[in-house]
């Protein structure tokens, strides 16, 4: 029986969480930064705050002790949001010992660094890290719908031993060792999602939305090659799937927030709304901007949403500026 520890009790830590449960075989510890959250996962059985609705086992240990958490874990899953992976890894690097794996679930950049979360944690560590990624909306990967992502790792089997301990009947599991290719679709898309969220709010209709994500995913591929990534990696279920999912999907928070902004709304606004939850696309098109320009990569949708989140630019407008671009080859 594996011990497996996860970190962040948001809506898609505790889902993993459940999926694990439901899948059997594992000793499982969820942890959260939040007291109060965690009292009530314990005492209710059920992540009111992310996750409604869905049972987390009695069996599952929930507990707000980090170190705790992590001691003797075999996998130590982390699921928190970007901007905290620093924070959190830099507690447990001095207890973690060689041999346990770490998985990070994130699916976002470190916003002044650049870098992933898999290269954060490695500045942090010399744990072996495979990362998870894919298309998997969070209810429905707790409801037993089935579900495919990717595991990926540099290290020879580490991304089959994440295959084997995940893996259920609901949840199907490829692997890949193209780490930068499966970590930064599963980033990038996000803001992609922000922008055909911005075509939705806008009643742009179908036509527009095909368009945007499919010159979205040619974007997105410019980078992730630039970067190291393979090319194939892109036009596989952290490429193309992720990004047709959380463009399209009605329960996806990037999608949500851009709706709005088409809408008209200001952007304080609309994370107010979201109650704690986070979008990571807006951190992330930050990052991709830098690393944009750090590897001389044309991103005209990246460019147009890093506008309307960060300097007040028109929707309409970048829109239009978008339509307006020279013609070329596809």
């Amino acid at each position: 029986m594996s011990r497996i520890a996860i970190l962040g009790a948001g809506a898609w830590g505790t889902s993993l969480t459940i999926s694990l449960a439901r899948r059997g075989g594992h000793s499982l510890v969820l942890w959260s930064y939040d007291a109060a959250l965690a009292e009530q996962i314990a005492e209710t059985g059920e992540n009111v705050t992310f996750l409604p609705g869905y049972t987390v086992p009695a069996d599952v240990q929930v507990t707000t002790d980090l170190v705790g958490a992590v001691f003797e874990a075999d996998i130590v899953l982390c699921v928190t949001p970007s901007e905290h992976m620093r924070g959190v890894f830099g507690k447990i690097a001095p207890v973690l010992t060689r041999d346990q794996i770490v998985v990070s679930a994130t699916k976002g950049l470190e916003e002044k660094s650049l870098l992933r979360m898999s290269q954060v944690i490695a500045s942090l560590t010399d744990n072996a890290c495979g990362v998870l990624s894919g298309p998997s909306f969070a209810a429905e990967v707790a409801a037993g719908i089935p579900t495919a992502i990717v595991a990926a790792a540099a290290v020879p089997g580490v991304a089959m031993t994440i295959q084997r301990e995940f893996s259920s009947p609901t949840l199907r599991l490829y692997t890949n060792d193209d780490v930068a290719g499966v970590e930064l679709g599963g980033a990038l898309k996000n803001v992609i999602a922000l922008a055909a969220g911005v075509v939705h709010g806008l009643d742009l209709g179908y036509n527009a939305g095909a368009a945007l994500i499919t010159r979205g995913i040619a974007e997105i591929t410019r980078l992730a090659v630039a970067c190291g990534g393979r090319r194939q990696t892109l036009a596989g279920l952290s490429g193309i799937g992720d990004l047709v999912l959380t463009c399209t999907g009605s329960l996806s928070r990037n999608r949500t927030v851009g709706t709005e902004l088409g809408k008209g709304r200001a952007l304080k606004d609309i994370l107010v709304d979201l109650d704690g939850k986070v979008a990571e696309g807006i951190r992330s098109t930050t990052a991709a901007m830098g690393l944009a320009a750090r590897y001389g990569v044309e991103m005209p949708i990246t460019e147009q949403m890093y506008a309307i989140l960060h300097r007040g630019k028109s929707p309409k407008e970048a829109i239009r500026e978008l339509m307006a671009r020279p013609g070329r080859d596809e």
